[in-house]
């Protein structure tokens, strides 16, 4: 069943620009990406916004320079969260300037599939240190995420850890979830943005990307661009594939 839904304040986010006056080096990476040389200013949509694209496209690098801009720690975790087990963020950050609406978000976390052992881990070491309040963990469904599958880790973040009126960053959600799970994580996405919630999130799940109604950017070597869902060729090779699996497979095979 799905929880009550309560009145929302508006989006946080509204949009970020590129100030080049800040860049340090043009000529080095991030700023050599087509879609951050390119970059003048993007909008977010007020409840879902999607960053597609190849791998090496940018997307990663710009939604945690998003996320460090929001106070949030590079590597996962909410703003309480200031572990670092490898110094690797960009300077992309502090080239950026976001603009906020006056509506204060409830709660604020980022998701990133590559380093949510680190989260884990990190909940473990406060945790085993004590403080005398209630544990992180309680916060995640009172069970070790490191006690759980990958999988399921993810989806007690998701349906224990998120509140009302949040604003969520993801980094390829559906790194762990098969693609039933995939369809539920899009019905809690669903019941968040309902009661308040903000998203911006890299994928390349053509099921996590169909949520209707939200702004989808594809990050290519043209640049970046508001694009369809039907026009991304995340939906255009599956939809291609599933159409003819055994044709697609044998075009791929090199078989007559």
């Amino acid at each position: 069943m799905a929880r009550k839904r309560t009145s929302t304040p508006g989006p946080y986010l509204l949009h970020l620009e590129l100030l080049r006056e800040r860049i340090p080096d043009a000529s080095k990476f991030p700023y050599t990406l087509p879609a951050v040389r390119g970059l003048s200013k993007l909008l977010f949509h007020p409840k879902v916004t999607f960053l597609v694209g190849e791998n090496g496209s940018g997307k990663s690098t710009l939604l945690e320079a998003i996320a460090v801009a929001c106070g949030l720690n590079p590597e996962g975790g909410s703003r309480n969260f200031n572990f670092a087990t490898r110094a690797s963020h960009s300077t992309l950050v502090d080239a950026l300037r976001l603009a906020r609406s006056h509506a204060q978000n409830g709660d604020s976390f980022f998701l990133r599939a590559e380093s949510f052992f680190n989260v884990a881990s990190e909940i473990e070491r406060l945790d085993s240190e004590g403080g005398g309040g209630p544990k992180i963990i309680d916060a995640y469904g009172k069970i070790s995420l490191h006690e759980q599958s990958h999988g399921e880790s993810f989806f007690a973040l998701f349906k224990n850890r998120f509140r009302d009126n949040g604003l969520y960053l993801m980094d390829e959600p559906e790194a762990a979830l098969s693609p039933q799970r995939q369809l539920e994580f899009l019905a809690l996405l669903h019941d968040y943005v309902g009661r308040g919630g903000q998203f911006v999130i890299a994928t390349h799940s053509p099921i996590i990307m169909a949520y209707p109604n939200a702004c989808i950017y594809l990050l290519d070597g043209a640049g970046m661009r508001e694009v369809a869902y039907t026009e991304t060729e995340h939906y255009l090779v599956t939809r291609g594939f599933l159409s003819n699996p055994q044709r697609s497979l044998a075009v791929l095979m090199g078989d007559d």
